[in-house]
């Protein structure tokens, strides 16, 4: 997000050079992909703010959950980690526009600050419609990420890919390591790798965990020169790395060996096992949930070259202001849910902290068929507004902008 994630689409060479990039051509298929993405974020948040299931309990749960509504849930698994592995190449992106490692460090610092900023003050009251809670999610954890990405910037692009990829592989050995282990430090182990409270008692807590995200913006920006590959050579080399990662997934996952804090079992019918297969670890991300979710994204990337028409300009808009819109939607979304409620006669304040600190009161929701329309709705509501925006941002050049 922000002016980082924006310069994926940035022209460029189709070859790797120590200078900056010539204007050449665009890849919308990053739009495409940033516009999907921005999509089905939408939808697990319409999902948490209207359907009646997911209020009531987490759509993981293989004790209580149904296939339609855990697929709903799985398929949103692809959000995150795909932000935040193109945000690493779009860093790659601009620094070559930039040519100067200390620019671009400055640039990722200053961008980080500004979403961990907008995570706590400005998304932050949106989940439990109250001011003073701070729950740091995706913006904290793409900010984070970006900080640390200012410094492993003066390295070697390999050292960059490698410190990537030995995060991800390696992260889980920590899993045994709890914060409460940790004493008066607690705070900091779930800022880094467990979720849990935030240091000096402030209110909330952190669910997304910044160094396995830290490893996944760190594979994008080592990745970076595979998006400078021509198209063919683009498609080719990401279909291996998907199809490698899915396979490793695949090897790992169905072996129980390692890779993810809660292994598979033997449920109650075999849709439900195949669903615990699935049940990857997102709080923090797993190894298996970064196979399964970047491997499935690289091989739709060129796909979404290809893809065009009306559907694929609609991903496009969306994918060119992925901050606007991932801000617009979390404000419109819950304001429809609040409306719909406060009109079935719901007071506020039975509205106000649960899925944060309280139960939601009973009767409360909609049907999951009826949350996919809600969610279309309020997509469909909020396209002209980020085609606006979108034409803006094409039209000028203001250094606020980049901010959004």
């Amino acid at each position: 997000m922000t002016q980082a994630i924006d310069h994926a689409g940035t022209p460029i060479t189709e070859k790797v050079s120590p200078a900056p990039a010539a204007v050449a051509a665009r890849l919308p298929g990053i739009d495409r992909m940033r516009g999907l993405v921005i999509v089905l974020m939408a939808l697990d948040h319409v999902r948490d703010f209207f359907n009646v299931d997911a209020l009531f309990f987490d759509p993981t749960d293989l004790t209580r959950t149904y296939p339609a509504l855990f697929l709903t849930r799985f398929v949103t698994h692809y959000c995150a980690p795909t932000f935040v592995l193109l945000a690493g190449v779009s860093a790659f992106l601009h620094g070559r526009k930039l040519n100067d490692r200390g620019a671009l460090a400055r640039f990722l610092l200053t961008r980080g600050v500004w979403l961990i900023l907008l995570d706590a003050i400005v998304v932050s009251p949106v989940w439990a419609l109250e001011l003073g809670r701070f729950h740091l999610a995706t913006l904290w954890a793409i900010g984070c990420s970006m900080i640390a990405l200012a410094g492993l910037v003066f390295l070697p692009l390999r050292a960059v890919l490698l410190i990537g990829v030995l995060i991800l592989v390696s992260h889980n050995l920590l899993d045994p390591l709890h914060a409460a282990s940790f004493g008066a430090w607690a705070p900091l182990w779930s800022m880094l790798h467990e979720p849990g409270a935030l240091p000096f008692g402030l209110p909330g807590g952190v669910s997304y965990p910044v160094l396995p995200w830290t490893g996944i913006m760190a594979l994008g920006y080592g990745l970076g020169p595979v998006f400078l590959e021509p198209a063919s050579a683009r498609a080719q080399q990401f279909t291996l790395l998907g199809l490698a990662s899915i396979a490793l997934f695949l090897l790992l996952r169905g072996t129980n060996f390692y890779g993810d804090p809660h292994p598979w079992g033997q449920q109650r019918d075999s849709m439900t096992t195949a669903l615990s297969v699935l049940n990857v670890s997102k709080y923090p991300p797993s190894l298996l949930y970064a196979l399964v979710t970047l491997g499935s994204a690289l091989l739709l990337l060129p796909a979404m070259e290809r893809f065009g028409g009306f559907a694929g300009e609609v991903l496009a808009t969306f994918g060119r202001v992925p901050l606007f819109i991932y801000l617009l939607h979390l404000y419109a979304a819950h304001a429809a849910a609040v409306a719909l409620f406060l009109t079935e006669g719901f007071d506020f304040a039975q509205l106000r902290g649960f899925g944060a600190q309280a139960a939601p009161p009973a009767g409360l929701g909609l049907s999951l068929p009826a949350t996919y329309a809600a969610w279309i709705l309020i997509m469909a509501a909020l396209y002209p507004a980020c085609r606006w925006f979108a034409n803006v941002k094409r039209r000028r050049h203001d250094w606020w902008l980049s901010y959004l």
